[in-house]
């Protein structure tokens, strides 16, 4: 999961710059960024994800949401399983830990680098491969589950490539869940505090947000769907929407994840989590 929280030096949050991205600039952009911050992100979020745990851990979202406690992939034992971007594997490890037989990919190699490492306590190794979601290197029907908690859907410009990519490679009757910020949270800066709770952009502004370097080269991209958007990828990638979680603000929690924070969750929510299926 992404911090999304932009800062200048002087504590105030700049406006988002927004400006047309395609796949390949948005890959180049966000493989180079989490190849450099892999190890800024891990010193401050790894605990949380369980990354250094034995086993990992498989938390969906920010609002401490964990597949452990909410079963939305139903009975992974046996069960062959892909995660699209991957991370650092804490989710994969976790699946592997409880009788599954994960796959994890990412586009990171700084990312994967660290699930490596990580695994060198836990009982079964799982394979992590470095690829795009919207080219999966597989064969079709080779997955009986797919799950992405944060990663690749935001990230990549063609997220309907995404769902048809996995509808491709699961089996019938697989299941695919994945959560992303939820779409409302596009309007809002990406400020934790009582700044964030005030609309700046519109909702159904669905140019990329970017960030450039001095050069002006893109060094990092995040695209927005409306809820109806990402409804409309998953149905016309064949798949069948059976639900969506948006989780609630656990109540006396107090840890905040960049933009996600108690006050903000207290109001809407920032975590959409789409549970599908392909048909029998």
């Amino acid at each position: 999961m992404p911090d999304s929280e932009m800062v200048d030096e002087d504590g105030t949050h700049p406006p988002r710059v927004l400006g047309p991205v395609d796949s390949a600039a948005s890959d180049r952009a966000n493989r180079q960024w989490w190849d450099s911050d892999a190890d800024a992100y891990h010193d401050e979020h790894g605990a949380y994800l369980g990354v250094e745990s034995t086993g990992g851990d498989f938390v969906w979202c920010p609002e401490n949401l964990r597949e452990a406690d909410i079963g939305l992939l139903g009975d992974i034992v046996g069960k062959t399983i892909l995660e699209v971007g991957c991370g650092s594997a804490p989710c994969a490890r976790w699946l592997a830990a409880h009788g599954a037989h994960p796959v994890g990919i990412d586009l990171s190699r700084g990312m994967l680098a660290h699930g490596v490492a990580a695994m060198a306590g836990d009982a079964q190794r799982v394979p992590l491969v470095q690829a795009t979601a919207e080219r999966l290197p597989f064969a079709g029907a080779s997955y009986d589950l797919a799950c992405s908690a944060f990663g690749a859907v935001p990230f990549v410009a063609d997220s309907a490539g995404v769902m048809a990519e996995v509808a491709r490679v699961l089996r019938p009757g697989g299941r695919w869940v994945f959560a992303v910020n939820h779409p409302m949270r596009w309007m809002f800066p990406d400020d934790p505090g009582p700044a964030g709770l005030t609309v700046t952009i519109p909702y159904f502004n669905r140019t990329p947000y970017a960030e450039r370097d001095e050069s002006g080269a893109i060094t990092y991209v995040e695209h927005h769907r409306t809820m109806g958007d990402r409804i409309r990828e998953i149905r016309a990638a064949g798949l069948i929407l059976d639900d969506v979680v948006e989780p609630e603000w656990p109540e006396d929690f107090e840890q905040e994840w960049g933009q996600w924070s108690p006050l903000r969750g207290a109001y809407f929510p920032g975590t959409a989590i789409f549970c599908c299926r392909k048909p029998a």
